[in-house]
């Protein structure tokens, strides 16, 4: 057996059981990929996947177990081979994140500014997508680490740590009414049309429970995929959004206001996800303490080697609450 099959069989399994979908994602053949997994197969001596005629349709219980334990096999000796990367590129290396469109325009401008002017020899990239395209991507190996919001979907071998909270406003056009009613509730609020985040996004969670507490019903004309184009429809007065406080910039943002809504709506939570048991190189830590000073590099590491199957190391205090 190789690392090279156990990454075949790890890969049909992120990707749903879908042989010709790892196939695309690995840039191999259909029949290439079924022969790794038959070969792990004949190896252990039991089936990894449930088959029915001939077509995957999920794992086996042994075969749960094998990918838990496939993927802390990879997950390691990625590790060791960023340890090698250290030592033969003492001031430089690589650093890929994954995140959202918030973050990466809104959270990680100064972030990153700092960063490449401490490391300039370090080569950095970004890669955005939904909180799950990106936690996937650190699943898989793709990237580094990411930094986004809360997701429904659970990622039992990534370690999701809290950086920071980001508070809620109620965004209109300038001259809207509801940027002059007296005291901003739900009810006012549910009066006129709601752009708000697309579905795979906890923000949407957010808010649409508020309102479901309070036994309202929002007029929500459409979700948008980040926050940029939901401004942009609100600037044609096609309604108001609830967007983080953060991304709303009065001098940049022209024709548009933005009201605190923290009392109605409750802040998402920023996190940076990383790969259970990962070796991190210390401009990493450097990176992660920048965008949450309670996570020093000590904290991390323990957090890293906690066990799956238990609750999360202690807080390390309280989260930031980041508004406008």
């Amino acid at each position: 057996m190789n690392l090279r099959s156990l990454r075949y069989v790890i890969e049909v399994c992120r990707q749903g059981n879908h042989i010709s979908k790892a196939a695309e994602a690995l840039h191999a053949s259909q029949p290439g990929v079924s022969k790794h997994i038959q070969t792990v197969e004949s190896e252990l001596g039991f089936e990894i996947f449930s088959r029915k005629r001939n077509r995957i349709v999920g794992l086996t219980e042994p075969g749960r177990e094998l990918i838990s334990r496939a993927q802390r096999i990879i997950s390691d000796v990625d590790s060791l081979r960023r340890l090698g990367e250290e030592y033969a590129e003492r001031d430089g290396g690589s650093l890929t994140i994954a995140t959202t469109h918030t973050q990466a325009r809104y959270v990680l401008p100064r972030v990153i500014e700092k960063f490449v002017r401490r490391y300039p020899l370090v080569r950095l990239g970004l890669r955005q997508g939904d909180p799950v395209q990106i936690y996937e991507l650190v699943e898989s190996g793709e990237v580094d680490m990411a930094i986004g919001p809360q997701t429904t979907r659970k990622f039992p071998n990534l370690v999701m740590l809290p950086c920071f909270k980001l508070s809620r406003s109620v965004v209109a056009r300038t001259g809207h009414p509801i940027l002059r009613v007296t005291e901003l509730t739900l009810e006012e609020i549910a009066k006129y049309p709601i752009i708000t985040h697309d579905p795979a996004y906890s923000g949407r969670w957010g808010v649409m429970d508020a309102f479901q507490k309070a036994g309202l019903q929002p007029n929500v004309i459409f979700a948008a995929m980040n926050v940029d184009v939901s401004k942009t429809y609100v600037a044609l007065g096609l309604g108001i959004a609830i967007l983080t406080t953060i991304s709303f910039d009065r001098s940049y943002d022209q024709g548009l206001r933005a009201r605190d809504a923290s009392h109605l709506f409750a802040p998402s939570t920023t996190l940076v996800v990383l790969k259970r048991n990962s070796y991190l190189r210390a401009f990493v830590f450097d990176l992660i303490k920048s965008l949450a000073p309670q996570l020093a590099p000590d904290a991390v590491k323990a957090a890293l080697r906690w066990p799956a199957t238990m609750a999360g190391p202690p807080s390390e205090g309280p989260l930031a609450q980041v508004g406008g």
